[in-house]
């Protein structure tokens, strides 16, 4: 088999392991916040702030850096599709 995406002829989305890695990249942040019962407690508190606050101001940084990665990743793959295609843009 081989580690070229299969594509339908009709430009239809292709899923490829690097864009699941996006996805989840995107997906990590609302899953984490959406799950109030992991996080909705005082301790341990971090230099005085309740757990509930800094676990969310932690994860508006780790947000920040997964969409980084998910972007670059991103960026790699309409290069890679690109230069497959011949350079032209879809």
């Amino acid at each position: 088999m081989s580690d070229a995406p299969r594509t339908t002829g009709t430009g239809a989305a292709v899923v490829t392991p690097v864009r699941v890695v996006i996805a989840l990249c995107l997906l990590a942040p609302f899953v984490a916040m959406l799950w109030v019962g992991s996080y909705a407690k005082v301790d341990p508190a971090f230099i005085g702030i309740p757990f509930f606050y800094w676990y969310q101001m932690l994860w508006v940084l780790i947000s920040t850096a997964l969409t980084m990665v998910a972007y670059q990743l991103w960026q790699r793959d309409q290069r890679a599709r690109v230069s497959r295609k011949g350079g032209a843009a879809e």
